[in-house]
């Protein structure tokens, strides 16, 4: 080979190198770019998401805001604000206040040992019931599922009184009722489902529309708001004249039949 021709070779290759020297420099500069560019939107996702998490701190809770919604008062109600609820033969003289909270264990195992007696004497005209709904386990467990089912028990009240007994003892069932740390009845679906097991319910339109717009979520609020006023430590609580119904302890509401029994004769002849 000629010196001309290797000289021309030398240069031929130091030219290829020097062009894939500047692809590779372009090329590295693509990637810088693409790298500070990506870093840039990640913080900007970052502070956007941090943004938007503020934004949903300060947005009020649900249930806070459902304070200030349209009150609807269910159908078979009384009182300024509908929370009175009143069951039984308008002709029975006496009333028997019961304070219960949807979310109480006590008040299921109440209502499974004592509220087949309690329903028996109720239809017998010994007393009418006045129910007070509580929903403070939501505070203190916490949850919603107090304040949830509440309002699903003003739709079926909104439907009859007998569907809103019915419905009420389906809730507190052993088979249908969670234990207290299990807020299942936040989930309208499960309300529902439990619905579904009262004739006057069952694929009721109406109701489950209800049930899924939250119409009678501000009135369950509302009603609330007496167990509050009235100073009730607890549920379930039982009253009658203004006195407490206890169980042997003289404390607690009486928790079995032969208990609520003798509460209950007593307070008729006080």
């Amino acid at each position: 080979m000629s010196k001309r021709n290797s000289q021309a070779a030398k240069t031929a290759a130091r030219e290829r190198l020097r062009e894939e020297r500047e692809r590779q420099a372009k090329r590295d500069k693509v990637k810088r770019q693409l790298v500070v560019a990506g870093s840039v939107v990640a913080v900007l996702a970052a502070a956007g998401g941090i943004g938007y998490a503020v934004v949903q701190m300060n947005k009020p809770a649900y249930w806070e805001a459902a304070k200030d919604h349209k009150l609807v008062k269910p159908a078979n109600t009384s009182g300024k604000d509908g929370t009175t609820i009143v069951l039984g033969k308008s002709s029975a003289e006496k009333t028997l206040v019961m304070y219960e909270d949807p979310r109480c264990p006590v008040c299921a195992t109440f209502e499974q040992a004592v509220g087949p007696t309690v329903k028996k004497d109720l239809d017998a005209g010994k007393f009418k019931i006045q129910y007070v709904g509580a929903t403070f386990l939501d505070n203190s467990l916490p949850g919603e599922g107090s304040k949830n089912a509440l309002s699903a028990l003003g739709a079926a009240l909104n439907v009859s009184p007998e569907a809103f007994s019915e419905y009420k003892s389906a809730m507190y069932s052993a088979k249908w009722h969670p234990a207290e740390t299990d807020d299942k009845f936040k989930d309208d679906a499960y309300l529902i489902k439990i619905a579904d097991t009262v004739p006057a319910l069952k694929g009721n339109a109406a109701f489950q529309n209800a049930v899924k717009n939250g119409t009678y979520d501000r009135w369950a609020l509302e009603e609330s708001k007496i167990f509050d006023k009235d100073g009730v430590r607890g549920t379930p609580t039982l009253k009658m004249d203004g006195k407490n119904l206890t169980g042997a302890d003289g404390k607690n509401a009486p928790m079995s039949v032969a208990e609520f029994n003798t509460a209950l004769e007593a307070a008729l002849k006080g």
